[in-house]
């Protein structure tokens, strides 16, 4: 397959690109073989594509999970063993042609030019065409009713109010074709073998494409990516050289925990919280049969433990007491990395997979002599930037290496928190470390703080509840789902650091509300509750959220754009209330509010990507970023339906005169949709992310309103009903100032001179709050419009500071004409119709892959 698609890419890209190196990562209960190599940088959690089980059970389409702006990269593209081992040409193509399908969407953030919730539309010469590029692919529309082995085929009929063919209508190409374009459109056909281009694309139809990339054709998006800037074509060459192949096979989990005990670990007890922080990492997150080594540094290394492997037992406590207990001397990173990639040279382990975690609060100005070391080791690094003197040079070497970068203000649910985020590469859920809760509450003496913990039916395995506290042991509370209760006697208390109290759940914790109770006993103080859970069975994914930032690094005035996904397994979460917190070095914070809305930063609605643009910037440095996911009172869903950017399934192609049909695609019921699951409770840490060119003092505003991503236009009883979701003054944050609509006869003279178009009267419309439902109604008496045609319309908002947002998708609105028009369905009667065959693909055969 990745062969066969890098010589189609070579040619689709007029020879500029192809693979030339490709790593296979094999799952690690595979047998292991001698030409299996050691990973280095790759991982599950970071491949470009999973080969895994079905996305649901309705089908094996490809798809990449690509929920970024135009230009974006996605996250991975999914295949599942049917597709790979099955005979699929009839449905989707050659699957080389499918790869770089998906690989344009993973790679260089282009979008489908199809719609199967609008696959038709009246163009500019009002007559219906399929949604597609280039409409110089030819082919018929049919209504298509097939039961067991049998279809019965009719011609599509025109619905008079809206203008378009019936809801059941279906564009069936014809098999042999002369139009090159679209890969991103049908790449199944044998005559395709293009991009659209400029020249090619069809700016009217009402795809993803169009509506993300502001009409734009895939070529020109592809050709503004990093991949292509100065690259030209390999003169002379006819084909790309052959892709050399690795097999790659992780024998065991390596990590080396290299800690800073520097002088200024003294500040704020930052040591004794380090203590407490890696014991929670070494009791409760690092997946069990691990083998972990430990490193302490300040201007020199030593060596604390050599690699153990963590069982039950006494293994881990060996570890924990070797723990520093005191804080001296100066900064010196490298030496501490240095040192820890002795600690797995001499276990005889190679450093190339391995994993480093990094933790350090202080500044050092030779870190940069190690870069080419770490860069040859093959090792990731983890670094956690403690407090705001931590050397910036720290994110870079996560960068590098393709690990975590987390930063921390060095208190200890802080701390908890960073080393809660550096979980298993591995893509083995039921052995990964689950946060539950994690939350602090400042309380006055004899104060209480009552709350619960939602242990739902995925998790309950190796649960822990870990209270913390600044000065004094308070008074604990903890009762079960079935009434059981746990005191103070009932926690075991760390002997090294007397300011943590711990509980683990004995066999598997009980499903439903855990009640907890705690009272501050005398001064005021600082209280902590945080609790890890693993998955209940290997044969029942957990729910998991995931969060990152769209960049590492920003500059002011650019936003940064907060993602949360939420999952179980591949299928998204619908309906939780998600919130994001990002804080400072110096402990501003800023609290959102995610949405999974379609608009703004959002891409698609109702796939569990909850979005939200960050421009609340209060100094530069460092941000922290955490996530809160909670499902109460049955609200939460998993969503059935199909994912966005995927291969197309082709409901067959006329040859030769005679309609011959692919197996129809197993249909999804309506009240399969959406499946109820039940409540739970999830809190993850994201990368820091740092930003530069924040000015001091109030901030200009710089920020526009947000675009307008999901308008929707319909005529009733003449007149034109808008709605559309509400941006914010600067982007989905606050309420606009005004709005700006207008409409034309012609899509493209709103796209590029908005402001020449006809302006709408819209007196007592005033812009709502940020992501609430506008709704307008209006006469189009501006525009002399006959019956039986179309007009466009598009949004512009403006802030109280005349910045104005991006031009609106762009609606089409269709004016009925006063009596049924004729079918505008443009017939080739040399098609024998009453002619079906079937296409039957050969018995599938399956393989699992993790």
């Amino acid at each position: 397959m990745v062969s066969d698609a890098s010589t189609f890419l070579f040619h689709a890209t007029s020879k500029r690109t192809y693979f030339r190196n490709v790593s296979i990562l094999l799952p690690m209960t595979w047998t292991s073989k001698s030409e299996y190599l050691t990973p280095r940088l790759e991982s599950y959690e970071q491949a470009d594509v999973i080969v895994a089980d079905p996305y649901v059970k309705y089908g094996n389409d490809p798809y990449t999970l690509q929920y970024g702006q135009c230009g974006e990269k996605g996250r991975y593209i999914h295949l599942t063993p049917n597709f790979l081992l099955d005979d699929n040409l009839h449905i989707y193509g050659p699957r080389g042609k499918v790869f770089v399908h998906e690989w344009a969407h993973l790679r260089w953030g282009v979008f489908d030019e199809y719609n199967f919730d609008q696959p038709f539309y009246l163009t500019s010469k009002n007559t219906i065409e399929a949604t597609r590029c280039s409409k110089d692919i030819t082919g018929v529309n049919r209504v298509l009713k097939c039961s067991n082995n049998s279809c019965a085929i009719k011609r599509c009929k025109t619905n008079r109010q809206t203008g378009m063919y019936e809801t059941k209508c279906q564009f069936i190409p014809e098999k042999s074709q002369k139009a090159k374009t679209s890969i991103m459109f049908m790449q199944s056909l044998n005559s395709v073998t293009e991009f659209c281009t400029a020249k090619t694309h069809n700016p009217e139809a009402p795809n993803l494409q169009n509506k993300m990339c502001g009409q734009r054709s895939t070529w020109e998006v592809i050709m503004n990516s990093e991949d292509f800037r100065n690259l030209s074509r390999l003169a002379g060459v006819n084909s790309p050289p052959p892709p050399t192949f690795s097999l790659l096979k992780t024998k065991e989990h390596i990590v080396c925990l290299v800690l800073d005990k520097s002088g200024s670990m003294s500040t704020g007890n930052r040591l004794s919280n380090l203590v407490e922080a890696a014991t929670v990492y070494l009791i409760q997150i690092v997946e069990m049969g691990s083998w972990v080594g430990m490193v302490t540094f300040d201007s020199d290394a030593e060596i604390q433990n050599n690699l153990t492997q963590i069982v039950p037992g006494n293994a881990t406590q060996e570890i924990i007491k070797r723990l520093p207990k005191i804080a001296d001397g100066g900064t010196s990173i490298c030496s501490g990395l240095k040192a820890g990639f002795q600690v797995i040279t001499q276990s005889n382990r190679s450093i190339s997979g391995s994993e480093i975690v990094l933790l350090t609060d202080g500044e050092d100005n030779g870190i940069n002599n190690c870069f080419d070391e770490v860069k040859q080791s093959g090792a990731v690094i983890h670094t956690i930037a403690l407090g705001p003197d931590a050397a910036r040079e720290l994110e870079q070497l996560s960068l590098m290496t393709g690990g975590y970068r987390v930063s921390s203000k060095g208190n200890m649910a802080d701390l908890i928190e960073a080393f809660s985020r550096i979980t298993s590469r591995s893509g083995d859920l039921s052995q990964q470390a689950i946060q539950l809760e994690s939350k602090s509450i400042m309380l006055n003496a004899k104060e209480w703080v009552n709350g619960t913990v939602t242990v739902d039916s995925t998790v309950g395995n190796d649960t822990f509840f870990l209270i913390t506290w600044t000065e004094s042991v308070p008074k604990i509370h903890l009762q079960d789902p079935k009434g059981k209760e746990y005191q103070n006697a009932n926690f075991s208390f760390n002997e090294l650091n007397n300011k943590a109290a711990r509980l683990q759940i004995p066999d598997t914790a009980e499903t439903g509300n855990w009640i907890y109770k705690l009272q501050n006993q005398n001064s005021l103080q600082t209280l902590s509750m945080t609790v890890t859970s693993r998955a209940k069975s290997a044969a029942v994914l957990p729910v998991i959220a995931t969060v990152h930032v769209n960049q590492s690094r920003g500059h002011f005035p650019s936003p940064m754009t907060i993602y949360a996904r939420v999952t179980q397994g591949f299928l998204p979460v619908l309906g939780a209330n998600v919130t994001a917190t990002i804080e400072t070095e110096h402990g501003s914070q800023e609290t959102l509010t995610l949405w999974d809305n379609g608009a703004g930063a959002d891409t698609v609605k109702n796939d569990g990507i909850y979005s939200r643009y960050f421009t609340s910037y209060h100094e530069n440095g460092r941000y922290s970023l955490k996530v809160r996911v909670q499902a109460r009172k049955n609200t939460a869903r998993l969503s059935m339906r199909p994912p966005q950017s995927r291969a197309m399934y082709v409901p067959g192609y006329i040859e030769h005169g005679e309609i011959k049909l692919n197996p129809p695609r197993p249909e999804v019921k309506d009240k399969e949709m959406e499946v109820k699951i039940e409540d739970f409770s999830r809190v993850n840490s994201g990368d820091s992310f740092i930003m530069t060119g924040v000015p001091s003092g109030p901030l200009p505003d710089k920020f526009p309103p947000g675009k307008i991503t999901d308008l929707e236009a319909k005529f009733q009883a003449d007149h034109i009903i808008l709605s559309w979701t509400a941006p914010g003054n600067d982007f989905d944050k606050g309420k606009a100032d005004h709005y700006k609509i207008r409409m034309s006869r012609n899509s493209l003279q709103l796209r590029d001179h908005f402001d020449k178009a006809t302006p709408i009267n819209i007196p007592g419309l005033k812009p709502k709050e940020a992501n609430s439902k506008e709704t307008f109604k209006f006469k189009p008496e501006t525009l002399k419009i006959k019956n039986g045609t179309k007009v466009y319309i598009a949004i512009q908002a403006v802030d109280n500071a005349n910045l104005t947002s991006e031009v609106s998708n762009i609606e089409q609105v269709f004016i009925p004409p006063p009596v049924p028009g004729s079918n505008n369905d443009s017939i080739d009667h040399n098609i024998h119709v009453a002619m079906i065959i079937l296409a039957v693909v050969g018995a599938a055969a399956t393989f699992n892959i993790f």
